[in-house]
């Protein structure tokens, strides 16, 4: 069964940079899909990134140029690289893998991992 853990989140000030690592099991990384989500308390969860098995990627545009998703399929990592944090991005950040393409809409990815926090001060 698939099984995805999150770290490196913690607490930063604004303009900080921070990288989050997703190790998965339990399945072939090489051949999902994966993504980025963050969610806020009483907040949508909302899409951040995603890499394709062939390594594109896509990024919603609040942090295109900041964020860098990449991937490691020997380690079965998924990472994103955050580079001058804002407050805004303060949030729970959750992977996520897809057995076909799923790009940023949430409902197509098969497995969650449980998220690690986020937080950026002023």
């Amino acid at each position: 069964q698939v099984h995805l853990v999150e770290s490196g989140g913690g607490l930063v000030q604004a303009g900080d940079s921070l990288r989050l690592s997703c190790v998965a099991s339990g399945y072939t990384f090489s051949s999902y899909d994966m993504g980025w989500f963050r969610q806020v308390s009483g907040k949508e969860r909302e899409f951040v990134a995603a890499i394709t098995w062939n390594s594109n990627t896509q990024y919603a545009d609040s942090v295109k140029g900041r964020f860098a998703i990449s991937r490691d399929n020997r380690k079965n990592a998924v990472y994103l690289q955050m580079n001058n944090l804002k407050p805004e991005d303060t949030a729970v950040y959750v992977c996520a893998a897809a057995t076909e393409y799923a790009g940023g809409d949430s409902d197509l990815y098969d497995d969650w991992g449980q998220g690690t926090q986020v937080t950026v001060s002023s």
